[in-house]
């Protein structure tokens, strides 16, 4: 099974994606699959959420889809019935973690600050999304708490640009990062799929 810190090793850049209409789902899983992107995270901050994950999951297998924006504790098992590989949280409470846990799939707890950081890893957690990552100090962030924290490795989120990825990329304490551009409201709405794939093959390709 595909652990925490196996997440982080997909590929150069999660695809961040929120999604208004469910039958879409399909089209731009198998987008990103062309452009050579081989994971994905829907939020679950619309309706549509669900939905697209239980698409994904059961029509294009060899994505591997989670679940972001796991916020409360009842969101965790949800994402699991529908079928989401993976759960991802922007922060880390007990009880949202406890609940994580207890679906039994890999997850990536969300921290922000040293303190936070280091109450996942006493859980022996060693794979964290960092988010917000440019608001909460960015690269200069990370590459400050590798030498205290050397253990931990992270998928920072957050106002990450296609110019920015390849900076945090560096950094030996990240895996992967997180981003929104790859999918972007107006090619959603317009169903412009061939768009998502080309941003898709430029992620695929980005490197420190």
């Amino acid at each position: 099974m595909t652990t925490g810190p196996d997440l982080l090793d997909l590929s150069p850049v999660v695809p961040v994606v929120v999604l208004d209409d469910a039958d879409q789902a399909v089209s731009l899983a198998k987008a990103l699959l062309r452009g050579g992107i081989r994971v994905i995270e829907l939020t679950l901050r619309t309706p549509a959420a669900l939905a697209a994950i239980e698409r994904v999951a059961a029509e294009v297998p060899e994505m591997v889809v989670g679940a972001g924006t796991v916020t409360a504790p009842e969101h965790a098992e949800l994402a699991a019935k529908a079928g989401a590989a993976f759960l991802v949280t922007p922060g880390s409470t007990d009880r949202v973690l406890d609940a994580v846990e207890a679906t039994g799939l890999p997850f990536l707890p969300g921290a922000s600050t040293v303190s936070e950081a280091m109450r996942l890893a006493e859980r022996g957690l060693t794979a964290l999304k960092f988010f917000p990552a440019e608001a909460a100090g960015g690269v200069d962030f990370l590459k400050s708490i590798g030498g205290p924290l050397p253990g931990l490795r992270f998928c920072p989120t957050g106002g990450i640009t296609p110019q920015s990825a390849p900076n945090y990329l560096a950094l030996a304490n990240v895996g992967c990062v997180g981003g929104s551009w790859l999918t972007p409201k107006s090619a959603l709405a317009a169903g412009d799929f061939g768009l998502i794939e080309s941003l898709a093959k430029a992620a695929a390709e980005l490197t420190a």
